[in-house]
């Protein structure tokens, strides 16, 4: 899987993982502070949500830009990372509930510059290092690889933002509740209709509170959760240290691939490098490319689900208390444990497997074997957990089955039968609308967020969590049929001189998504749940329709 590839792969591996840690952590708790700290609803929590990840999400095309003309990939990559550290830093500075609103803002603005800066052109100089003629027939497998860095570090972003939310609840003599936010903000606000209920919920905080003192005990608990969330968006400002560490100290592996066309052109010994592309192929070759942005918008709006209304939906619906035995899934030294120790075990016994790698392999089956049974051992009979724990999922499974599907096509590729890159982004909406089903079938009988009010539902009415388990494992394995293929399309279709743009644009649909999902997200209290997830399956079936009606034009464009 990794054998062949330059050096320089590994640098943007570790520098985008550093990035994506930091920027996922504070994805994963994002809706739930803003509706915890500012009492908004769900519906203003979640176009705040969309606004911010479509600026997020937009900016890369200004970044591109820039790099094409001005400043060359790696220096705008560079000024990216200083840019989003100083966002980071923002939002991180605790100020008291209902106060700081301004503070966040021109944090999420500065973050979403920064992050422009970074992402796209940091493809396009991945994409470069495939350039060379020996690299090119890795480039799908490359991109793959450098995505799963991404979810390397988003893998345990949920976790490390619980771990210090607990921390500072904990310090406050306060443990996390999840009804209590809306309750308290429906208290202050003169809003709840019935304090009684609240007033049992708080007791299990402070065995003292009282009617008279329930307003206290409600910004206590505001307060002290809301520090929590900051905290947590501090570990970016660490997370993006790494990474510029590992970008700025091993320039020298992707220094020959960090050219644009026009500094190529300028330079006498790279001028012969320059290709030059005629009228008519380079608005083939712009077609296409806006072809593919089109679909990937809809995969979009439905993937990024995972940070508004499948959020709402782990938190209201679904049961946060499991068995030692479902919780190995939610704990994620145990569930690595398990994962490498099986990984292990296949070393032991591959067909092929030198006697260094079985030992290796039979060592770690034991090692990491004897982690999980140690933590699945420590487990109560009862164990409680956050809703944005949930988010970890998507990653792991990136992780884990990404050798599996590169091996895949892998297999595929020997007999002649790999699909298009194209292709793969129709199979892969197809998956998408197959993993939102689940949650349509999941939901049926369940009682409207519109009809509970903005409430977690009464313990009757939440669901097992091997729903959203199970939805997280399919819209994976269609995120890696898309996303990284679909990344790997752009950076071989794009015209050269416009490389870096071309992967804005990528960014670009996807900002073009998130705003669709900020208007799915306003559904949250007005249609049954079932249909939330129905009007997605349907926008998923409609778009791989769409791809599949122009594979023709897409597979020409990209010689295959």
């Amino acid at each position: 899987m990794f054998k062949g590839h330059p050096k320089g792969l590994f640098v943007a591996f570790f520098a985008n993982m550093g990035e994506r840690f930091g920027f996922y952590t504070m994805v994963a708790i994002f809706v739930l502070f803003m509706q915890a700290k500012y009492g908004m609803t769900a519906a203003t929590a979640g176009f705040v949500y969309s606004m911010f990840m479509v600026c997020v999400y937009f900016f890369p095309l200004l970044g591109g830009l820039l790099a094409d003309k001005v400043l060359g990939y790696g220096r705008t990559v560079s000024l990216g990372l200083i840019v989003m550290f100083l966002g980071y830093a923002l939002l991180a500075l605790p100020t008291r509930m209902n106060t700081g609103l301004s503070l966040i803002v021109a944090a999420m603005a500065v973050i979403a510059v920064g992050t422009g800066l970074f992402k796209g052109n940091l493809q396009a100089l991945v994409g470069s290092l495939y350039d060379d003629p020996k690299y090119d027939a890795l480039r799908d497998r490359a991109f793959t690889i450098f995505y799963m860095g991404i979810n390397i570090g988003a893998m345990f972003a949920p976790s490390a933002s619980e771990i210090i939310s607990n921390w500072v609840l904990k310090g406050a003599g306060l443990t996390y509740d999840a009804r209590i936010p809306a309750l308290a903000n429906g208290f202050l606000k003169g809003t709840l209709t019935e304090a009684g209920a609240y007033l049992d919920i708080a007791r299990t905080q402070d065995a003292g509170a009282t009617l008279e003192t329930l307003g206290t005990f409600s910004e206590r608990y505001i307060n002290a959760l809301s520090k929590s969330y900051h905290f947590g968006f501090g570990v970016a400002c660490l997370s993006l240290i790494v990474s510029m560490l590992v970008f700025w100290a091993f320039r020298k592996y992707y220094k020959h691939a960090d050219f644009t066309e026009k500094q190529k052109a300028k330079s006498e010994a790279l001028k012969s490098q320059v290709v030059e592309l005629t009228p008519a192929q380079t608005k083939e070759r712009l077609v296409a490319l806006g072809l593919v942005f089109f679909v990937v918008i809809f995969f979009w709006m439905a993937f990024q689900q995972s940070g508004l209304t499948m959020t709402f939906f782990a938190r209201d619906y679904t049961q946060l208390n499991v068995g030692a035995l479902s919780y190995i899934w939610f704990d994620m030294i145990g569930l690595l444990g398990i994962f490498l120790a099986l990984g292990g075990l296949i070393f032991l016994f591959r067909k092929g497997s030198g006697k260094t790698a079985r030992l290796a392999g039979g060592a770690a089956f034991l090692v990491f074997g004897a982690l999980a049974a140690w933590r699945y051992a420590g487990y109560s009979a009862v164990n409680e957990f956050q809703p944005q724990r949930f988010q970890h999922f998507n990653p792991f499974f990136i992780v884990f089955m990404t050798p599996v599907v590169v091996g895949f096509f892998s297999w595929l590729n020997k007999r002649n039968k790999e699909p298009s890159a194209p292709r793969k982004i129709g199979f892969g909406m197809l998956i998408t609308a197959v993993s939102f089903a689940v949650l349509v079938i999941g939901s049926l009988g369940l009682p409207s967020p519109k009809r509970l009010g903005g409430l977690v539902a009464p313990a009757e009415s939440q669901v097992s969590v091997y729903w959203l388990i199970s939805t997280y494992f399919i819209i994976t394995i269609a995120e890696l049929f898309l996303s990284p293929i679909g990344i790997s399309y752009v950076s071989k279709v794009a015209p050269p001189k416009y490389k870096g743009l071309a992967q804005g644009a990528w960014f670009a649909a996807t900002a073009a998504g998130l705003y669709l999902m900020g208007l799915v997200g306003g559904l949250w209290m007005r249609v049954p749940l079932w249909a939330l997830w129905l009007i997605l399956v349907a926008a998923c079936l409609l778009s791989a329709t769409f791809m599949f009606s122009v594979m023709k034009k897409l597979e020409r464009a990209s010689g295959q």
